[in-house]
């Protein structure tokens, strides 16, 4: 390239959202900014015991204005004029009932303090039995409808939460036009819609969630959702048929947005896609490899060339879509619900008498006390690794499921439940940290096995996101379970790249995607392979895994049948 351009990359998480402005030429990154969503920490429009998880389109909104100037004041004015894309991943599926305008029903007054008004995040499993019966609504139909879903739908998906909301709150589904994801809703934002009709659908989002295939020339028809129940009868006249990979322009920045941030109206603007898939991009995946984006669940990312998959699909992922991670290449996906989720639920646990006692504490002062609760909880999980990681690997130690928030994959459940077991008096906190790290690695290697067992080979791990970064502990031991290679991105944001990536494409900067991972890809800082002194140790352990979670899984599918049957 012979000008100087710039893009910025923007990557909504569970937790936060992140901006960056890379360097088009070579993915080198010029600032970054993080925002943490003030709502969302205070958990107001949450419901952990019951599994709802909201989050209010302020939230995003303020994050997007706030992270973007953030990064431009870093950058200065003379890299501001040169910024000539933005493209934005989100988490997913987290859908959003809309009106004809395409605004969230939250920012209308009279829904602004109700919950299912907002983004139903990802992990929100209020939807449990609308998942169900959609499973066993499609096996009346002959035309297989779950067939690049894996075969089973889950409640983390688009229809399963737009039927429980419009089942359980009346006034949301009188209101409701339409139901957008979130990774769709962002670029129609920045490009100042107001035609819901308008919005670019991701293919990765309606692939992967919503049932979308080029097969049934769109969605399932309509008959399919009103057989399931009335209240969805004309619901596929009001959202989409076509859809859009992430290469091809939503449109330029509006007028609006582009005051407001301090850039051009000439700023292209990208269809969006979820996290994972972007962040497979930006962490320069490779045919067969599994690209794992570890943080509070995880998403496994694979790209197949078409050839090699035509006519095959692959039983109990998360669907296998055209173009959804590389334009022009399958995309595979597969992931586990709760992996740092897992240890931070137990850190919490171990905190809670601490945090409690301090804030009713006489002896110490309310600000001193939330800084030492602070202190001492940033050091509860790397104490934890590193006594965890002194203990020796034996084959009868305590062992734990990694269900604490269902089963994504490999048949996504629900329903299902973590567990710790072999518990004696014996047992202390880095003995059971050690067993949940090994569930969470045992539910990865649970994974790998499937594509091996449906015909896809793994060559390898990409290991991207906080919990690679961050966890030598997690990522040895994951290598030795798999007893495979896992190479650590250097990136610090990954997926925020892969969306600055695919920014420079819709830009025109450069012609396509594999074009833009090879000039900006920053190549791996790590790579952590096999001990084979533990490779033995860790297959029985795995062994034991299975037959406890084939245990606890027909638990829970016996006392559901019951249930029903009462």
């Amino acid at each position: 390239m012979s000008n100087k351009a710039y893009v910025i990359g923007v990557d909504y998480g569970s937790d936060s959202v992140r901006s960056v402005i890379v360097d088009a030429a070579d993915g080198q990154e010029i600032a970054s900014s993080v925002y943490n969503y003030p709502r969302w920490q205070k958990g107001v429009y949450c419901n952990a015991a019951e599994n709802q998880f909201r989050q209010h389109p302020l939230d995003y909104i303020e994050g997007l204005e706030t992270t973007i100037k953030d990064c431009l004041s870093q950058a200065g004015a003379d890299i501001a004029a040169l910024v000539k894309g933005i493209s934005v991943d989100t988490t997913g599926s987290t859908p959003v009932a809309v009106d004809a305008t395409g605004h969230p029903l939250a920012l209308r007054p009279e829904f602004k303090e109700n919950p299912n008004a907002m983004f139903v995040l990802w992990k929100d499993h209020t939807s449990v039995d609308e998942a169900a019966e959609i499973n066993e609504h499609a096996t009346k139909f002959d035309t297989n409808y779950l067939k690049y879903v894996g075969g089973i739908y889950s409640s983390e998906w688009f229809w399963a939460k737009l039927l429980h909301v419009i089942r359980v709150d009346e006034q949301v589904n009188s209101a409701l036009h339409s139901w957008v994801e979130h990774c769709d809703w962002i670029p129609f934002l920045l490009t100042g819609g107001t035609d819901v009709k308008q919005i670019k659908r991701s293919r990765c989002a309606a692939g992967h969630k919503a049932l979308w295939a080029e097969e049934f020339d769109g969605l399932p028809p309509d008959e399919f959702f009103s057989s399931l129940d009335p209240l969805l009868t004309g619901i596929t006249g009001k959202l989409f048929k076509d859809t859009y990979t992430s290469d091809v322009a939503a449109g330029t920045l509006s007028a609006e947005w582009a005051d407001k941030l301090g850039l051009s109206t000439d700023v292209v603007v990208g269809v969006g896609a979820f996290d994972a898939h972007m962040g497979a991009v930006g962490g320069q995946i490779e045919p067969y490899y599994l690209s794992k984006v570890m943080g509070t669940s995880t998403c496994d990312m694979m790209v197949v060339p078409t050839a090699d998959i035509e006519g095959k699909t692959v039983r109990g992922i998360c669907g296998q879509v055209n173009g959804s991670v590389i334009p022009g290449m399958i995309g595979l996906e597969a992931g586990q619900s709760a992996f740092g989720d897992t240890y931070a639920w137990f850190k919490n646990l171990l905190s809670w008498p601490l945090n409690n006692l301090l804030a009713n504490s006489k002896v110490i002062d309310e600000a001193t006390a939330e800084k030492l609760k602070e202190e001492i909880a940033d050091q509860i999980i790397p104490e934890l690794s590193r006594q965890a990681a002194l203990l020796p690997v034996e084959s009868d130690s305590e062992l734990a499921i990694d269900w604490f928030n269902g089963r994504r994959t490999p048949d996504a459940n629900q329903l299902l439940t973590g567990t710790i077991a072999g518990l004696s008096l014996g047992s202390d906190a880095p003995r059971v940290f050690r067993a949940l790290a090994e569930a969470t690695c045992f539910g990865a290697k649970s994974i790998v096995d499937r594509f091996i067992e449906e015909g896809i080979p793994v060559k390898g791990i990409i290991g991207i996101g906080g919990v690679a970064k961050k966890s030598p502990f997690v990522m040895q031991m994951m290598a030795d379970i798999l007893g495979m290679p896992i190479r650590i991105h250097q990136f610090k944001h990954t997926c925020a790249l892969g969306a600055a990536m695919f920014a420079t494409v819709v830009a025109g900067i450069y012609t396509t995607t594999e074009e833009a991972m090879e000039a900006m890809g920053r190549g791996f800082d790590v790579e952590y392979t096999p001990n084979p002194d533990n490779t033995a140790v860790y297959a029985d352990r795995y062994q034991q895994y299975k037959t406890l979670g084939a245990d606890i899984a027909k638990q829970i599918t016996d006392k559901e049948k019951t249930t029903v049957t009462a």
